[in-house]
């Protein structure tokens, strides 16, 4: 039994707090050597951010953060610090309710300009390239695969962080001009090895991960850190273990169900995007929940506490 929904958050333009930047679904805030992530109940869809919110989404995507960083934090360290409101700045406890289980504190760090992408099954874009070239992102593949079959092992595909439209691959030589050949190689075996910890979990729980997107920055000391979301519906594809079936496009618990909605309508896929209808929004909400209650277990109220 799923919680009743609480109210959703579009924006957050209440906090007196510094703002430091936006993304499509996430507000951040600069309090000196910190920042604060709000994550809001907007969902984003082919480079556009719709109308209309999923509830729930910012908070499960919070906890389901802050349930890796600290499942995976031996690997790497991460930039999480508290998603406790008491631990927030005392000018936003009075927006205690609004923020509570979306909102995390973390550590400032240089994000690097690249985002590190695991690939464990061919799908998406991966299955596109193969379908033109026989490969993946420069990797090449053996013939004859079918879409969602698995690789014959986990590929990194590195892509640029674009702020706005889509990112795009790049190859490893590329990426070595961007960072240098060292911090290249480091990021390239970190990334493998968290999404093949991550998959080795998510098989016991019920769930294939079939890809997903790391991102990393530099602390003051120059060390790596692992920032951003970790391994959510919006950054990673999660297919069913028990419906899994190569040969198409496996059901999946993310926002595909929002694509594939918005692909039956007569949108040229640029602003304004549509609004969804109540039964899409419950639909897209259940998914979230679900992918929490498989990773995590059985949602007690809201998801604040993992």
């Amino acid at each position: 039994m799923l919680p009743s929904p609480l109210p959703p958050l579009m924006e957050t333009g209440f906090l007196p707090l510094p703002h430091f930047r936006s993304g499509k679904v996430r507000e951040v805030y600069d309090l000196g050597e910190t920042l604060l992530i709000v994550a809001t109940d907007r969902i984003s869809a082919f480079d556009c951010v719709l109308p209309t919110p999923i509830p729930d989404k910012g908070r499960i995507l919070t906890a389901l953060s802050a349930f890796w960083f600290n499942r995976l934090g031996n690997f790497v360290p991460h930039h999480m610090l508290s998603c406790a409101p008491e631990d927030f700045p005392a000018a936003v406890r009075p927006y205690r309710d609004q923020l509570a289980g979306r909102a995390m504190l973390v550590r400032k760090t240089m994000p690097l300009p690249v985002e590190c992408v695991a690939r464990g099954y061919l799908a998406g874009s991966g299955w596109k390239d193969y379908q033109r070239t026989g490969q993946v992102c420069g990797h090449p593949l053996p013939p004859g695969l079918r879409e969602a079959d698995p690789l014959p092992e986990p590929l990194f595909t590195p892509a640029t962080k674009a702020a706005t439209g889509h990112d795009e691959n790049i190859s490893l030589v590329q990426m070595a001009d961007r960072i240098g050949s060292e911090l290249t190689r480091r990021l390239a075996e970190l990334t493998l090895a968290l999404y093949t910890a991550a998959a080795a979990y998510a098989r016991t729980r019920g769930l294939i991960l079939c890809d997903t997107k790391f991102e990393f920055g530099l602390d003051g000391d120059g060390q790596l850190v692992w920032i951003d979301e970790a391994l959510t519906p919006d950054s990673s594809r999660y297919w069913d273990a028990v419906a899994y079936a190569p040969g198409g496009s496996p059901p999946s618990f993310d926002k595909q169900f929002v694509r594939d909605y918005l692909e039956t309508l007569d949108w040229n896929k640029q602003p304004p995007a549509p609004a969804l209808p109540d039964a899409i929004i419950e639909a897209t909400r259940q998914r979230y929940w679900e992918a929490y209650r498989r990773l995590v277990g059985e949602p007690q109220g809201d998801p604040q506490h993992v």
